[in-house]
């Protein structure tokens, strides 16, 4: 394991939401963790989907203000970036040996260990989702609950296999080039969001297209590489012992694999959100949505938002505004029901 003192810590200011960042050593290279927040709060950390970072996966939902007001208030946030995906990240070189779905499970270990962090919550996208969900199967008592967003168990299908097939190939041959982009805003939004002929492609596209050009290809292809030879972990999802929330756009190209999931944890503690008319990155696309699920998930934690009857009448927490059953007694505490978000299209 890492000892603090092989560590560097960059003591700058971050612009976004005034994080620190700290680069971590582990077994498998240095990991980058924005840390956001009171540290003697518990801890929540995130990992985002392929070729995206803290900024251009989670900037949505923390910037959403009745959400951050939950999160910021009961967490201290610690941003995982996949290795090389942090700002302003050199190539990886090719010297480096691959990591694997497991390597970089286990980075999260000794990025806890090196915080000195006890069980935590984690918050995941896609592959983050699968990087976290393998955590806690191998870790089970330093995981407190997850949140997964259009979630990964199963191994590749041939056609996600040849679709990253495809995307390796334009990597190693030329870069994060403007095609490759477009493969991956398939990947991370809806198609209203992306635009078409008729229709422009919105902000967040364009803002999620322009991060993308900071990537290194390099970088972002040891990540697909990983998540392309992940195994199938479904079998393992039985033995979780921790809550579960799972978010997924009905949109996703994986929204056949959220489902499938859903199916094989255990119906006691998870529960799944499916948002209409958004696609994987629901964090991003529609932030909103996962305001009130994750207010109950959390209820089930002692934990809420502050000025919650107040702040939002939108989402109030009065024990009269919630289904008795949401609030059933478990033996893990709260029970949550599969619901579906509707958003209401003005012409």
């Amino acid at each position: 394991m890492a000892e603090s003192n092989d560590s560097v810590f960059v003591d700058v200011e971050k612009i976004y939401l005034g994080g620190k960042e700290h680069h971590v050593r582990t077994g498998c290279g240095s990991v980058s963790v924005i840390v956001y927040g009171d540290q003697d709060k518990p801890a929540l950390i995130t990992y985002p989907d392929l070729a995206l970072n803290y900024m251009s996966c989670f900037q949505g939902l923390f910037f959403c203000p009745e959400v951050a007001s939950l999160l910021v208030h009961n967490f201290c946030i610690y941003h995982i970036s996949p290795p090389g995906h942090e700002l302003g990240a050199a190539p990886i070189s090719p010297d480096d040996p691959l990591p694997s779905v497991d390597d970089l499970a286990d980075q999260i270990i000794e990025v806890l260990n090196y915080f000195g962090l006890g069980a935590v919550m984690c918050m995941g996208v896609t592959a983050g989702a699968y990087i976290l969900t393998l955590f806690a199967m191998k870790y089970r008592q330093r995981v407190l609950g997850l949140i997964l967003v259009s979630p990964l168990c199963k191994a590749p299908s041939w056609t996600e296999w040849l679709y990253n097939k495809v995307m390796s190939n334009m990597l190693y041959f030329y870069g994060m080039c403007g095609l490759l982009k477009e493969f991956l805003l398939q990947r991370y939004f809806s198609k209203d969001v992306r635009g078409s002929a008729e229709v422009p492609e919105s902000d967040i596209a364009q803002a999620c297209r322009g991060l993308l050009d900071e990537r290194q290809g390099i970088n972002v292809l040891r990540f697909l590489q990983a998540i392309t030879r992940r195994p199938d972990i479904t079998s393992g999802l039985k033995k979780l012992r921790c809550r579960t929330l799972v978010f997924v756009g009905d949109n996703s190209p994986f929204h056949s694999e959220a489902l499938h999931m859903i199916t094989k944890l255990d119906r006691r503690y998870s529960a799944l959100v499916e948002v209409q008319a958004c696609g994987s990155m629901v964090t991003e696309e529609q932030p909103h949505a996962m305001l009130i699920p994750m207010e109950y998930f959390f209820m089930g934690y002692g934990l809420y938002r502050p000025c919650q009857l107040s702040d939002s009448p939108r989402s109030p927490l009065s024990p009269s505004c919630i289904s008795p059953e949401l609030l059933s007694p478990e033996s893990m505490g709260l029970k949550l029901k599969p619901i579906k978000t509707r958003v209401s299209h003005e012409g």
